[in-house]
């Protein structure tokens, strides 16, 4: 790609097309409601990579060639990733038609008691995701079941969802095979296990403090009674074969994962068993979801294959039941993978003009005291989530773009590498158009907006980084170099 010219457009030039997306996306949002995100956002994303790019033109003399391909380079970036929503939505329709998590769901109902469900919510999830080392697949799979479970004893979307979300980032934040945690710790010159154990100064103070929360809000929950409670399990037994035999597929999809199989082997795998698993013990809703007069291997075709890519409606003569158990399948994902596209460009735009660079660099020229310096890595962090709308492109620019600060503040590479997960990691999630809270909102049913005030752990996380860096906790620096040592011992 060619080369971002040497002299960086103006900070109050490169906040014009920031402007622009805020603005509209608040008139978007405000007059397409929850619908903003099947096609007025990805307007917004693409005016706005034009703005940018005309001021980068005009102004900056860049040529469009460097943005043509900054833009490819970033939808190359994140190919990998909309191959895996396609996979996961067709998993989520196979688990859910398989009767897999209806039988999470109906056994969940029993074993967790309403005023310790969000607190067993998070802890659930961030074990799965420390083992597992990925929130995603956490999420799209026990955390699907678990929303049925909280829909069922009354608890509104968005706090159940806030649990799930936060105990799969904490997986995702400290497990040695998490991705996002080897990049870190790699970008930053961190060996991976001193990356991890300093992280915990940060982690287990927000997730402690996380968990406090939604201990309390359980016991205040004045959720659905008992009679609800049985009258949704009965619903279930009786319009799908519940049998703990079909915990088979989250068992070898957890053991797949655990020992490293690629991720798009995993999703495919889960979701082709759970497909023969829905033909074995589901065939009467194949049928249905069919609409086929014939009973037969063609029925069973054609409703097995609707359930990986199309929407499926399923009349459990309940009104939330019938919305719990629908599936939207690989078609569902489409929304999702079209802001994604449209994301990618704007962030493309945004790196090629140097625009990105001359906001981030207001931020470096404070960086002189240890919580200004931790502080500016936080709200970069924050940035880049906005503006690349990718958490890995995020790591990677903070990582690169702070190392040298710190080595020269005599800082430990670990202080950026725990810095940068505390507020890129976490925070992804949160940001509507960033491909992990595109992808979360859309495998949970929950807008990123609803669920954003109750990811305690993922807002505690930055908070709670600049605060340990103010107290100067377990912060070793800055460490002087060893050249400057001799040359004061010699004189």
């Amino acid at each position: 790609m060619e080369e971002t010219p040497r002299k960086l457009p103006s900070p109050l030039l490169s906040l014009i097309p920031l402007l622009v997306l805020v603005v509209l996306l608040f008139f978007t949002i405000r007059i397409f409601g929850s619908d903003a995100l099947g096609g007025g956002s990805q307007v917004v994303l693409l005016t706005t990579t034009a703005v940018c790019s005309f001021l980068a033109i005009v102004f900056g003399k860049v040529k469009w060639r460097a943005i043509e391909e900054a833009i490819c380079n970033n939808i190359l970036g994140v190919s990998v990733a909309l191959i895996i929503l396609l996979l996961i939505g067709a998993l989520a329709g196979s688990w859910m038609i398989s009767g897999v998590v209806p039988t999470l769901i109906y056994y969940g109902m029993q074993i967790i008691h309403p005023n310790f469900f969000l607190v067993s919510c998070c802890i659930i999830c961030a074990i799965v995701s420390v083992m597992t080392g990925s929130s995603w697949t956490t999420i799209a799979t026990i955390g699907i079941a678990l929303m049925g479970i909280g829909e069922a004893q009354g608890f509104s979307t968005g706090w159940t969802a806030g649990a799930i979300i936060s105990g799969a980032y904490f997986g995702d934040k400290i497990s040695p095979l998490s991705d996002t945690t080897i990049l870190a710790s790699s970008v930053t010159g961190t060996p991976l296990f001193t990356h991890i154990r300093y992280l915990m100064y940060t982690t287990l103070p927000s997730i402690f403090i996380s968990l406090v929360i939604f201990t309390i809000a359980g016991f205040t929950h004045e959720g659905t009674g008992m009679e609800q409670i049985t009258s949704y399990a009965a619903s279930l037994k009786e319009h799908f074969h519940i049998s703990g035999g079909l915990l088979v597929v989250p068992l070898i999809t957890g053991i797949l994962i655990v020992r490293r199989v690629p991720s798009i082997i995993t999703l495919f795998l889960s979701a082709a068993l759970a497909g023969l698993l829905a033909v074995l013990f589901q065939p009467h809703l194949l049928q249905e979801i069919s609409r086929m007069a014939e009973a037969g291997g063609e029925s069973l075709f054609r409703g097995l294959f609707i359930t990986f890519f199309g929407n499926t409606q399923i009349e459990m003569g309940n009104a939330e039941l019938n919305e719990l158990v629908s599936t939207r399948g690989m078609a569902g994902m489409m929304d999702t993978i079209w802001l994604i596209l449209c994301a990618m460009c704007f962030g493309g735009a945004m790196t090629a003009s140097g625009m990105l660079e001359s906001i981030l660099s207001v931020f470096t020229r404070f960086m002189h005291r240890r919580v200004n310096m931790v502080s500016s890595t936080v709200a970069s962090g924050l940035l880049l989530n906005i503006c690349t709308a990718d958490q890995y492109i995020s790591i990677l620019l903070t990582g690169n773009m702070f190392k040298d600060i710190y080595k020269k503040n005599g800082y430990e590479s670990c202080l950026l590498s725990r810095t940068t997960e505390d507020a890129v990691t976490v925070t992804s999630v949160l940001v509507p158009w960033n491909t992990c809270g595109m992808t979360q909102a859309t495998v949970l049913g929950v807008a990123t907006m609803t669920y954003l005030p109750y990811c305690f752990f993922n807002l505690i996380s930055p908070v709670m980084s600049i605060l340990i860096a103010l107290m100067g906790y377990k912060i070793k620096g800055p460490i002087v170099p060893q050249e400057e040592t001799q040359t004061e011992s010699l004189s």
